[in-house]
Order: structure tokens, then C-alpha cells, then sequence
């Protein structure tokens, strides 16, 4: 007989699998070929370059994934088929991490706010970190992940379910690659061109 650890993942795992190969994809088509003034070329002091984008992506998984890897741990499978985050999950996705116009936008936690220099190595760290993105998603599948929670390590008290930490990690990164795309784009960027 077949236990859930032995039958395929679950249509929301291979869903946020697929996500975070096109986030790499993403960003190799953005940083890759950048120089070191490139990457850390800012439109706006206020603003984050290409280089910071992913730095924060990167320090965001690296804060996230244990906390959510560290739930699962001693949990009886029970697969689900889709992820779906409670009201407050939607709410806080809704307003605070989707790439969106009516998106709120507020400072990132200290623990993930990027230095002011950045160097080359941050698209393979970027790479790297979301390998063990991928690697707590297929942790993730055999479980509930709409019932086991995990203490939020930004917000104390905060617990959201593993299922809605994955859905955060994949809209953040989708918002903050749309953000260096953007920087990328502007016509103020050193040696432009068209279409990067």
C-alpha cells in the first residue's frame, strides 16, 4: 500500500517548484551579466539596486526556510492538494507581499535589509538559497500544510501555516525580481539597452 511519502507531490509543490525555477531564471537573465557598478546602481537613494533586490531575497530565505523547515519536524503526513491560507494569510499577502499596485510599502525587517554594496557573488548565493527553498517545499508535501503553523521570525506571536510561508516566499520573490527588472529598465541605467 502506498503512503503519502510515496505517491507524487501535490499539485501546490510542484506548482511552487516550477515558481521558484523561473524566479532563477529570472534573476540569471537580470544579474548574470551585470558589472559591480551595475549591480549596485540605484535609481533613487531611496531605492534598491538589482544587487540589493536579491541580497534581500536571499537573507529572506535564509530567516524563513529554517523557521518553516523546523515545523514539520516530528509531524505525521497528510497530504493536501492546495494550498489555502486563512483570511488573515490572504489579508497580509494581499496588502504587504503580491507584486502589486495597491501593495503596501513599508521597510523590511534588519535581518533582511541589504547592505549598501553588493558584490557578484549574490546571484549565486540568491541560487543557492532558493535550492533549499526548493528542498522545505519537497519537505513540505507529504504534510498538512494548511493546519501546521510556524512562529513567524519577523513578527513575535505571529504563526502563519507552512502552506502560507511557501505562498509568501514565492510572491516575494516575484515582487522584488519585478523590482530589479524595473531597475534594470530604467533609462538611467549604466550601458542600457533595450530589452536588457
Amino acid at each position: 500500500m502506498a503512503t503519502p511519502l510515496d505517491e507524487a507531490p501535490p499539485p501546490w509543490c510542484v506548482r511552487l517548484v516550477s515558481e521558484l525555477h523561473d524566479a532563477d531564471a529570472r534573476a540569471m537573465a537580470l544579474a548574470k551579466t551585470l558589472t559591480p557598478q551595475q549591480l549596485n546602481w540605484k535609481p533613487g537613494p531611496d531605492l534598491w539596486s538589482v544587487g540589493q533586490c536579491l541580497e534581500h531575497l536571499s537573507a529572506t530565505n535564509d530567516v524563513y526556510l529554517p523557521a518553516i523547515s523546523n515545523a514539520l519536524t516530528n509531524r505525521q503526513p497528510g497530504v493536501v492538494q492546495e494550498i489555502t491560507p486563512g483570511w488573515f494569510g490572504r489579508w497580509f499577502i494581499r496588502n504587504y507581499i503580491e507584486p502589486s499596485p495597491r501593495t503596501r510599502r513599508v521597510s523590511a525587517p534588519k535581518k533582511i535589509t541589504p547592505g549598501t554594496q553588493i558584490d557578484a557573488a549574490i546571484l549565486q548565493r540568491f541560487l543557492t538559497s532558493n535550492d533549499r527553498a526548493r528542498a522545505v517545499t519537497r519537505q513540505a508535501a507529504p504534510y498538512d500544510v494548511n493546519r501546521i503553523r510556524f512562529n513567524n521570525p519577523f513578527i513575535p506571536g505571529l504563526r502563519f501555516t507552512v502552506g502560507t510561508g511557501l505562498e509568501i516566499l514565492s510572491n516575494h520573490q516575484r515582487r522584488h525580481l519585478l523590482q530589479a527588472e524595473r531597475v534594470r529598465e530604467s533609462l538611467e541605467f549604466p550601458g542600457r539597452k533595450p530589452g536588457f
